[in-house]
Parts: C-alpha cells; sequence; structure tokens
C-alpha cells in the first residue's frame, strides 16, 4: 500500500534510529514533544529541543507536530479557562513555525455524552469562530483537527464544512480512534462524512475498547478495509503511524507494504 506521504513519530533519545528509518523509507516526522504542560512551562527545555532537532542535517523534510491538547478548551464558558487554552494552541503553533513543520494537530475535545443542544451548537459556534481567526493569522500553517473522545462524526463533521472556506483547515482522522470510542460497525459512516476534509490521518491497531497504540496487526482492526478506505477516499492525505518504539514501527511498515 502507498500512500502520499507517511510519518513516524520520532523519538529525541534515540532519534539516530528514527533518523535511519525516515531515510530509508521516505518517512516524515511528527513531533510529540511539546504538548505536554510541564514541557510547555520549560521555555529553556523547549528551546533547547528545538534546536536540538534543527541541528540535525539530515531531518526529513516533510514534518508535522501535534500541538498541545491536555485540558484545553477554548469553547469554554469559563473566561479563565478559554485564556490558558489559547496560550497553549499559541505556543503550539509558534513552536511549529520555529520547527518548519507543515501543520499542526489539534483535539475536538468535547464531552461526547454531554449531548444537551445548546452544548453542542456552542462547540461547533465557538469552535468556528476560534479557528477562523487562528487560520487567518497562520495562513502557511496547516491546522488539523482531530477526533478524540467523538463517539460520532457529526460536530467534527460540521465544524470542518464551516471551515472548509480556508485552504489551511483540515480534518485528522484518527481512524484508531473512531474504532474505539465510537461503533466500528459504522466506520464507513465515519469516512463518508469525512471524505471532504481529511487532510492527514493517524493510525494504530486496538482491540475496539481500549486506545492501545499497537502495531498494526497486534489488534483487530481490518487493516485491508483501511487501504479501501484510503485509496477510495483519502489518497491525497498524509498518514501518520501513531506508534512509539522502533519494533512497533517497523512492523507497521511491514504490514503496509504487504496490503
Amino acid at each position: 500500500m502507498k500512500v502520499k506521504k507517511l510519518l513516524i513519530i520520532p523519538d529525541k533519545d534515540n532519534l539516530e534510529a528514527y533518523l535511519e528509518i525516515a531515510k530509508n523509507n521516505n518517512l516524515g516526522f511528527e513531533y510529540n514533544d511539546f504538548f505536554l504542560p510541564h514541557i510547555l512551562d520549560d521555555e529553556k527545555k523547549v528551546a533547547d529541543t528545538i534546536n536540538y532537532y534543527k541541528s540535525q542535517i539530515d531531518l526529513p523534510d516533510y514534518c508535522t507536530s501535534h500541538g498541545a491538547f491536555l485540558d484545553v478548551t477554548i469553547f469554554s464558558d469559563d473566561r479563565k479557562i478559554y485564556e490558558v487554552s489559547d496560550c497553549r494552541i499559541e505556543q503550539s503553533l509558534n513552536i511549529a513555525q520555529e520547527l518548519g513543520v507543515k501543520g499542526v494537530v489539534f483535539h475536538t475535545n468535547y464531552i461526547p455524552n454531554f449531548t444537551l443542544e445548546s452544548y453542542r451548537k456552542s462547540w461547533v459556534e465557538r469552535n468556528y469562530l476560534y479557528w477562523s481567526e487562528k487560520l487567518r493569522k497562520y495562513p502557511h500553517m496547516n491546522i488539523y483537527m482531530e477526533n478524540m473522545f467523538d463517539t460520532d462524526w457529526e460536530l467534527l463533521a460540521e465544524l470542518a464544512e464551516k471551515l472548509s472556506v480556508y485552504d489551511n483547515f483540515g480534518i485528522c482522522f484518527d481512524y484508531a480512534h473512531a474504532h474505539v470510542f465510537g461503533d466500528e460497525k459504522k466506520i464507513d459512516c465515519w469516512v463518508e462524512a469525512f471524505a471532504p476534509y481529511v487532510k492527514h490521518i493517524h493510525i494504530n491497531d486496538n482491540d475496539f475498547k481500549s486506545d492501545l497504540h499497537l502495531a498494526l496487526g497486534e489488534g483487530i482492526i481490518d487493516w485491508n478495509k483501511f487501504k479501501e478506505h484510503y485509496e477510495g477516499h483519502f489518497y491525497d492525505a498524509t498518514v501518520l503511524l501513531e506508534l512509539k518504539g522502533v519494533d512497533k514501527v517497523k512492523a507497521s511498515l511491514e504490514l503496509l507494504n504487504n496490503l
């Protein structure tokens, strides 16, 4: 199976091994070093990590980054929570610019079991206003919104339709999350709803019960079906093997090559 661009998560403490895998397989990186609050609070650590990556002469030419997401609630009624959330997102976007990456991933972060219509409507409207401003402020940065605990596709698809007027917006479709937090029997519905907006995809395997981040083939996701979905709907989207560990990456690459 071939994808537009396949990415892996580098491990700064074992970077040489990841650089070798990336070079041998023409892979990109998605940096996961900058989304934890205690890291973002340490300006020196952030700067040192950025400089360490930038000092490497053989970094992949296509990279993305995962933005802050823990407790980030830009649609909150609480002004102080909004302000902290906005601060974390600004940090993530500024770090991304420093690294020279092509896009940043953020989470939907809404409470799926809070089904009050006013809450759902507010989530869409406030996210639309917020991300419209960011997409205009950072016109050369792709901003991707990822389904996290979402039990269905409706709110993200609605938001994506509204934000599709911005060329630098796209959905990051976490295929594994849709199987865990949604209904795996309705994966075709997720695919059809997201298809016009998906620019980036996260994949790993699980047991449909927990977000295990297993190597492809170690769980029960149907990867032949994923191949059909990708080739039929997302052939222009980049794909991240969202895994930690060289062995998991190599096993997953082998499975994809054999599809």
